[in-house]
């Protein structure tokens, strides 16, 4: 019982905090301690992220685990019911040794080697068949995702840092609070994709094609472009960004 109790603390949660909770808890702290979002320059605050990012993971499976099977339907109203295709593509062509069936995160993506040979470890993608996939919450950080297949795909609150999605389909593809900093958007196919609340600081979006692209709501813009090079790339109204 004591286990437990560390798993929750370790996401600073009451005992007997909802799945609902759990995920958020997680998603919240994940995103503080990305690596990513750290200076490459601190090689003790980068291990130290490293580490507490594996304790996080580890501490969300165990309760995700301990919770009770429900099945519910999605509401009306969420933000992927829009999205999904009357009879989704199955799920069956993600590469097996890049994805953990007993851990539903990708926490491999950052080496657990001693810090004096880390680096980051990138798993190459590129044109993969991902159309339909779950990968929402999934940690893709530093990925090639090249010309891949992410149409229908479901990335809401995922962690896509610097991933490089050039010419990459993601039509009709869930982005909701997706975080992309610096990603690699060049030429790829974002038509009619969901971007509310996702952040693109940074990112290269030139030539990509917006068109329908769902973006906030009346004049209100929900997603997050500090920094980003937009030359080239089609809005969602159909006109062409100079």
């Amino acid at each position: 019982m004591k286990e437990v109790e560390q798993y929750y603390k370790v996401l600073g949660l009451e005992i007997g905090a909802s799945l609902d909770e759990i995920n958020q808890a997680y998603r919240d702290l994940a995103f503080i301690w990305h690596p990513d979002r750290l200076p490459k320059d601190n090689e003790r605050l980068l291990a130290k992220a490293v580490a507490k990012l594996q304790e996080l993971n580890d501490a969300r499976e165990q309760l995700k685990s301990r919770q009770p099977r429900q099945s519910s339907p999605q509401p009306a109203h969420s933000t992927t019911t829009a999205y999904q295709r009357p009879h989704p593509h199955p799920y069956n062509h993600y590469p097996q040794d890049t994805y953990s069936r007993s851990h539903n995160t990708y926490s491999d993506h950052y080496s657990t080697q001693p810090q004096s040979s880390q680096r980051p470890y990138y798993r190459d993608l590129t044109g993969a068949d991902l159309q339909g996939a779950n990968l929402k919450e999934k940690d893709l950080s530093g990925r090639k995702l090249i010309q891949a297949d992410l149409s229908y795909a479901d990335l809401s609150d995922s962690f896509l840092h610097k991933v490089n999605l050039e010419g990459a389909n993601l039509f009709r593809a869930n982005l909701f609070r997706a975080n992309l900093l610096q990603a690699n958007l060049r030429q790829a196919n974002l038509q009619q994709v969901n971007l509310i609340g996702a952040d693109l600081s940074g990112a290269d979006l030139s030539g990509a094609d917006l068109s329908g692209a769902k973006v906030g709501k009346g004049n209100r813009i929900m997603v997050k472009l500090t920094g980003a090079i937009l030359r080239g790339m089609i809005l969602p109204d159909g006109t062409i960004h100079r």
